[in-house]
Parts: structure tokens; sequence; C-alpha cells
């Protein structure tokens, strides 16, 4: 019997054994089936986004109200005294929301794999919109003494609470009912929304300072953003109502995987054993995100009024239009994504904070409304790789069956470390060293963990989720696929 040569030894299993590793391969990846792959019209698909953006905006709206009034809300919630201690201890409670995220993450996370993801984000609607509008309600200092922050606090950790299972299952309600090769497109609107909220925010928040006097301000004027919140959530909570649940997690279903009458939802610390490394990553870039994100978008009005002395009016003003710039682009940098990937796209944001950080803030300490405004376009434009592609790239890092309470925990664990408390931190940093440059170098921070964190992730651009049948927009196209596995 001859001896194998050691190229032959050496030679792939394939070029050997040809039509074993074939049938081999075949056992292990059997082709896909017509039934196999999940088809979603896009009438469909755009419903289930606009339920799920509106949420996110609800959430946006809400938080945004809060930091664009945060100098006001020292003053009523607050002992009267020291003005930047009110500003602090206003800020400390906007960062207390953010302590209890994870808990709401893990609460209703595992939740939502088990019973699905319609029913939970129904629930948060209901929590955030509720808790909103208790806010709007609560007796200043002034009427009721220190009973005034106890509630503020209170309904504060309530929007945390609840907010912890929006993003999670906001993204995972979008990605898992787009179409593989349009994912970036329709998850970019998940962010748009927020945007939408934040813009809200801001205009509603500038119409009431132009329009009321401080003192009309103080005693009610700021109360109308916050009672807003109860009619949105009921437009919300009736868009989540009528849909199905996400085509992923009826198919899991189907096939017993995750009847709620089968199996309970896996414990947190399981979903920590089992999905360790993903949730890692995902709290790199969440935290990369969220830092530039709260920096440009929360703590800039209060940088620019309190620090720079800045008008507050003028602040809101630019802050507004540089969102609209990125409401506008948003979307085209999704549907980019989805041709180029996602890699290179959060590559480039986290390489413009790195580059840009300290020259946008000289621009914007140099006062005047065209290099503050130069200053606040840079960083936007920055940031907009991140919001354009987020929502995508973080869900595809977990299998389905996980995925909602995995993306959860770790974006609520990430956001609550480094997102919420990024004004308060980056106010006390300047307060501690003097060095109004402090926000650029906190950004910067954020960059090389994002630089870090887009090279070592997997390109999950035009590719089926993790656990669950690829998914197209057509029946023709389903067709092709099955067929293209025969050449």
């Amino acid at each position: 019997m001859p001896v194998p040569t050691d190229v032959e030894a050496s030679a792939p299993a394939p070029s050997r054994h040809r039509l074993l590793w074939r049938a081999v391969q075949r056992r292990k990846n059997p082709p896909l089936r017509r039934t196999d792959i999940t088809v979603t019209e896009e009438k469909t698909v755009r419903k289930a986004v606009k339920a799920a953006a509106l949420g996110n905006a609800m959430e946006w709206f809400d938080f945004g109200i809060y930091s664009y009034l945060a100098v006001t809300i020292g003053k009523v919630f607050f002992p009267s005294g020291n003005g930047t201690a009110q500003v602090l201890s206003s800020l400390a409670t906007f960062a207390v929301a953010f302590l209890v995220r994870p808990v709401g993450g893990m609460f209703f996370g595992p939740l939502g794999d088990r019973i699905g993801r319609k029913k939970v984000l129904s629930f948060t609607m209901i929590m955030m919109a509720s808790s909103t509008l208790a806010i709007g309600l609560i007796p200043g200092y002034a009427a009721i003494g220190f009973w005034s922050p106890a509630l503020l606090i209170l309904f504060r950790m309530l929007q945390g609470f609840s907010t912890g299972g929006e993003y999670g299952g906001a993204s995972t309600f979008i990605a898992e009912y787009a179409p593989d090769k349009r994912r970036g497109y329709f998850g970019s609107f998940l962010e748009f929304g927020t945007l939408i909220g934040y813009t809200a925010a801001a205009g509603l928040v500038t119409i009431l300072t132009v329009t009321l006097a401080d003192s009309s301000m103080n005693s009610w004027g700021w109360r109308i953003p916050f009672l807003a919140a109860a009619p949105i959530g009921l437009v919300g909570l009736y868009l989540r109502l009528k849909l199905d649940d996400t085509p992923a997690f009826q198919k899991l279903e189907d096939e017993g995987a995750t009847s709620a009458g089968e199996r309970e939802s896996l414990p947190f610390w399981q979903v920590f054993r089992t999905q360790w490394r993903a949730m890692a990553l995902c709290i790199a870039l969440v935290a990369a995100y969220n830092i530039t994100d709260y920096m440009l978008l929360s703590y800039m009005p209060t940088y620019l009024s309190d620090t720079l002395h800045y008008s507050s009016t003028s602040a809101l003003v630019s802050i507004i239009i540089v969102m609209l710039v990125l409401m506008a682009a948003i979307t085209f940098v999704g549907r980019y994504s989805d041709r180029i990937g996602r890699k290179p796209v959060l590559m480039a944001g986290s390489v413009g904070f790195l580059v840009l950080a300290v020259p946008c803030f000289l621009l914007i300490k140099q006062g005047g409304v065209v290099p503050v405004f130069a200053g606040l376009l840079l960083l936007g434009l920055c940031l907009l790789p991140y919001v354009s592609v987020m929502s995508a790239s973080l869900p595809a890092l977990f299998p389905t069956n996980v995925r909602y309470g995995s993306l959860s925990i770790a974006f609520n664990i990430s956001v609550s470390l480094f997102g919420g408390t990024t004004p308060l931190v980056t106010e006390g940093l300047i307060s501690s060293t003097g060095d109004d440059l402090m926000p650029a170098y906190y950004t910067m921070l954020a960059a090389v963990v994002g630089i870090i964190a887009a090279a070592v992730m997997k390109e999950t651009a035009r590719k089926p989720l993790e656990g669950s049948p690829p998914a197209v927009a057509t029946k023709e196209e389903a067709i092709a696929l099955v067929e293209s596995q025969r050449s």
C-alpha cells in the first residue's frame, strides 16, 4: 500500500475525499428550503420600525428635556444658594436613572426572550410615560422641602428601570424584522427616533425659554414638556400593540425553543456566562458611542451656558440645527453601511473624534455664533457614523434565543457606567481641574475605545442574524437564495 506523500497528507480534506467532505458538510449545514427563509414585506417592516422608533423617541424626549432643563430643575428641586451645587445636584439626579438601568435590563431583557419582544416593549412604554408625567406633577422644594428631590429621584429611577428594557428590545425588534441586506438602513431609523426625541425636547425647551419669563419658567413652564409625555406614550403604545412579534421570535416559539410554558428565561448570570465575550465587545462599543453622544446632545447646552457663559437659547438652537443635519443624513449612512459594512463606518467615527475633539472644543471656546456652531457641527458629523449603524451592529452580536437579554444587560451596564455619568463626570473634572478642555480629552478616550472595539468586531452586514434563518424582502429573493445553493 503506497504511503501518502507530504503534499497529499497535508492537502485539505475536500481535495482528497471530495464526495465524503460534501456529504459531511451537507449534514452539518443542510441546504435551505424555501420555508426556512423569512420573507418580510417592506410595509410590515416599516410598521415595526415606526413602532420601535417612536418608543425610542419617547425615551430620549424624556431624558432630553431633563438634561436641557438641568439648570432650571436645580433651582426648582434643590435648596437655593450655590448655583454650581444646584447644577451638580441636578446632574447627579440625571445620573441616578442610569444607575438602575442595568437592573431594568436584567429584568426586562431575559423576560423579552421568554414571553416576546412586543409584550415587554408595550409595558416599558407605559412605565416610561407614567414616570415622566409624574415628574411634571411634583411640587418644588419651596413647597414640600426635601420630599421634592426625594420624589424626583424616585421617578427618575422608575424612568431608568423602564428604559433598561427599551433600547435592547427596540433594536432587537427592528433587527429581527428587517431583511438581512437592509438591516443598516432600517436600523438607522431607531436612532432617527432618538434624534427626533432630542430635537423635540430641545425645541420645546427653547420655545418656553424664549416666550416665558424666568419666574414663570421656574414656577410652571418647566412642567409642560414632562406633561407632554402622556399623549406621546399613548400613541407609541397603540402602535406597538397593533404589531405581531418578530418573525425570528415566532419561529423559535413554533419550534418550541422559547415557549413560555416549556422553559423559563435564562437568569442573567447564565447570560453572562455564555455570552461574556460578545457582551464585553458590546459594552466597549456602547461606551464609545454613549460618551460622545451624551457629551454632544445632553451635556453641551450646560457646558456652553454654565462653563463658557454662552447664551442658553443660542446653545439650544445650535444643538437643534446640528441634530437636524444628523437626521437628514442618518438613513443614507445606514444604507451605505449595508454596502461597505459596519466596521469601516464605526472606525471612521472613532478616528474622527480622536483627531477632531480638541480642535472642535477650541473652536467652541472662541465664542460667537459661527465658531460655536462649526465646532458642534464637526462633533455631530463624527457622531453620525455611530448613530447610523449602532442599532444594526449591536443585535447582530448575539444569538436569537438570548438576544434581547444579552443586549439589554450589556447595553445598560455600559450606559450606566459611561453614558449617563458623562455630564456629571465632565462637570466634576472641569470644576476640580479648572481645565475647560476636559470634555475634549474625555471624548478622545472614548474614541480610542471605539477604535479598538471596531477593529476586533466581526463584520455582520448583509448576513443572517446568529440563530435566525436568512431574512429577505421578497419571495423572488427567497427562491433565488435557495436556487443559488445548487450552483
